[in-house]
């Protein structure tokens, strides 16, 4: 199967099956998200929306985030991964995005790789969930799906790289969508060490199916 047709084959089954495929972080507005996906790094979406009901409601804004201490922040968040580090990062964010943002959530990739705690991969997200730009977050699932799928070349071996090879041949008005798509997809089928091949509607163009089936 040639490239093309291989991602005709992904955008047209999810387009029909998932239309609209979106993030399971809860969240209801672009500052929550943030924070939500800051604090996502090496964690579950299940943990985070168990610990930001309580954050949300002491942190509603920036400003408020900005005010508080590490050690507020931490008491918070002691239960997702790496808590002192994500405490620091956040209390860095309130304050710069109060101080140089007006608190509000900047919608440039430059601006918000300058906020602590904040790659490109967190900042492709906020980019493209809320300002709706063609921006492909890079995460496990998304490197892992892609490369089994065949959408990325083996040489596409570091997030920027299988990122850069997505929105190449992904049209722009479907890439935001296709970060949930092979998101969900990793996380619920194409698992890392056992993908549930037999109950999986895309094998007839993955790349990964069709070797291993031969073999």
């Amino acid at each position: 199967m040639l490239k093309k047709e291989r991602f005709k084959a992904f955008v047209d089954h999810f387009s029909s099956h998932f239309p609209e495929a979106e993030t399971e972080l809860h969240y209801t507005n672009p500052f929550e998200l943030l924070v939500a996906v800051v604090l996502s790094a090496q964690c579950t979406d299940k943990r985070i929306n168990q610990v930001t009901p309580a954050l949300f409601k002491r942190f509603p804004d920036a400003k408020s985030l900005a005010e508080s201490s590490v050690e507020e922040i931490f008491s918070y968040i002691r239960s997702v991964s790496y808590p002192n580090n994500k405490a620091k990062h956040l209390l860095g964010l309130g304050q710069k995005i109060t101080d140089q943002f007006a608190g509000e959530v900047p919608e440039t990739m430059e601006d918000l790789q300058s906020l602590p705690g904040v790659g490109r991969k967190t900042a492709n997200v906020i980019a493209s969930v809320i300002y709706n730009q063609p921006a492909m977050a890079v995460d496990t699932h998304v490197f892992r799906v892609s490369q089994r799928l065949g959408l990325v070349p083996k040489t596409a071996n570091t997030p920027l790289k299988v990122e850069m090879a997505l929105i190449k041949h992904l049209p722009d008005e479907v890439i935001a969508t296709a970060h949930h798509w092979l998101i969900l997809h990793g996380r619920y089928v194409c698992l890392a060490r056992t993908p549930q091949c037999a109950k999986c509607d895309i094998t007839h163009f993955c790349a990964f199916y069709q070797k291993n089936n031969k073999a």
